[in-house]
């Protein structure tokens, strides 16, 4: 069980939530500042003289409407319904999972106005796994996820749609189902719910994570392939790397002196003096990588620790102000530059698999004894190749990109959320890269037999053998690519 408070929670954290299903709930502290909040919002309303966005007046460029007390619970109830526009493929649900887990986060803080209810019933349905349907497109990554979140809250209200044991459903079926009523939005709630980074923010934990264990696997899957080329030690030494102390340069040079320990392969003499970069500049590009994965995991891990939405309500201070929190910007850039880093991270994988397939260093041809007669590994190549290609498309900033909203009030937009979701496309794109490379690279390994590579990659070798084997004639090639991608989701190697 996990309890919401405002102890810091760390990415890792998230991951240990999501991988051993726990159940959330709020910590004494976060009750007790949710209704602090809320009543202080409520008594302030008794005396409020002037006009507060989102609370007392309309959104967007209809700040300036003031609308009547005892509207102001249609007010949220209408913004949410009217909000939610989004469009295009849904989310999927393990990213709308952490979109609730993370909502209820930033609403705990008690600067948001939101009812103990609220937020009860988002850790309900997180606890339950009732996961409401949401769509990838439709937010500026400005406002907040205006859509998305909207589409996340609609079920809060009794409307929209949620995915519960394997069905799409009415919201409104499976609340009578489990004895829920819908929540009568308070004043400023529906403001609270909407606006926030929560979709960006849980796109870029779930693509962190991922990128975390594909960086790990890279390094794995690397050095099999310079093992199965024969290539050399020499650019892995630390005496190189103390000249030119990037940090996960350093780490990347360690850890494949770490894999490759006890290689017969690489330990032999060689007859070529230098490898090509894919392989010679593994540490600088893969570092590289590390870097800016720690980078990126820094300023989300910030971002899931916050406040987010507008207004923020200080009772303490007896304040409402009206700002800026909602605004991606600080985290559409990190989430550009992953996807950049990631792409990289497949180029150079590419860039192996291309080498080993050459017919170079004693390897056959496509990697099959009889070239010709069977094509081998040519076309795998080919789909990397493809994949690589597609991500440099999606590697160009969305953040760089603005459109003016609502009647120009919204001047300045960061796009994030489109950075997020082309952020999962290339993160994906690069374990098939990946899986592609471990594919070929065992392939090749077993044309240095009966030399041996390390104790860590022969384990690695014989348990992914068991789910592929090696190809000796042309076969059914899609297959073994996808069981080489599930082969990659495993965590055993990667400590």
């Amino acid at each position: 069980m996990h309890s919401i408070s405002t102890e810091h929670l760390s990415l890792e954290r998230v991951k240990e939530i999501i991988d051993n299903q726990e159940r959330i709930t709020l910590s004494k502290e976060a009750t007790e500042a949710i209704i602090k909040c809320r009543k202080y919002l409520d008594s302030k309303m008794e005396d409020i003289d002037r006009p507060v966005y989102g609370v007392t007046t309309g959104f967007g460029s209809l700040y300036n409407v003031t609308i009547p007390r005892d509207d102001l619970s249609q007010l949220q109830h209408n913004l949410v319904m009217s909000h939610a526009c989004g469009a295009g493929e849904t989310v999927r649900p393990q990213i709308v999972k952490l979109m609730l887990l993370l909502k209820a986060q930033s609403l705990s803080y008690g600067h948001s106005g939101a009812q103990l209810v609220t937020v009860q019933r988002l850790i309900d349905m997180f606890n339950e796994d009732v996961l409401p349907v949401v769509y990838q497109q439709g937010s500026l990554g400005a406002s907040g996820d205006l859509a998305p979140l909207a589409h996340m809250s609609l079920p809060l209200i009794g409307l929209g749609e949620v995915l519960y044991k394997g069905k799409v459903r009415p919201s409104s079926e499976v609340w009578k189902e489990l004895g829920w009523e819908p929540i009568r939005l308070q004043s400023k709630e529906g403001l609270a719910l909407l606006n926030g980074t929560q979709f960006m923010s849980a796109h870029a934990i779930w693509c962190i994570l991922k990128s975390m264990r594909l960086s790990r696997w890279a390094d794995l899957i690397g050095a099999m392939s310079l093992d199965a080329y024969d290539g050399r030690i020499e650019p892995f030494l630390p005496l190189t790397h103390k000249l030119r102390p990037h940090a996960g340069q350093i780490t990347t040079g360690e850890r494949f002196m770490e894999i490759l320990e006890g290689s017969q392969l690489i330990g032999r003499p060689k007859q070529h003096v230098q490898d090509p970069y894919s392989f010679r500049c593994i540490p600088q590009v893969h570092g590289a990588v590390k870097d800016n994965i720690m980078y990126v995991k820094s300023v989300i891990e910030n971002e899931i620790n916050s406040a987010t939405d507008n207004p923020n309500v200080f009772p303490d201070e007896d304040m409402v102000i009206s700002a800026g929190n909602f605004h991606g910007e600080p985290i559409a850039i990190p989430m550009d530059s992953l996807a950049i880093a990631m792409s990289e991270l497949a180029s150079i994988s590419e860039r192996r698999t291309y080498q080993l397939i050459h017919g170079l260093r004693g390897l056959p041809k496509y990697l099959v004894t009889e070239p010709g007669l069977n094509s081998g590994f040519m076309i795998p190549q080919y789909t990397a190749a493809n994949i690589v290609s597609q991500n440099k498309g999606l590697c160009w900033p969305a953040s760089c990109d603005s459109i003016p909203s609502s009647q120009g009030q919204e001047d300045h937009v960061s796009m994030g959320s489109n950075s997020a979701t082309k952020l999962v496309r290339v993160v994906d794109n690069t374990e098939t890269v990946l899986a592609i490379e471990l594919f070929n690279a065992a392939q090749a390994l077993e044309f240095r037999r009966p030399l041996k590579s390390s104790p860590v990659l022969e384990t690695i070798f014989a348990d992914y053998r068991k789910e592929v084997p090696f190809v000796e004639r042309d076969t059914y090639m899609h297959p073994l690519i996808v069981k080489s991608i599930e082969f990659l989701h495993r965590e055993t190697y990667l400590c």
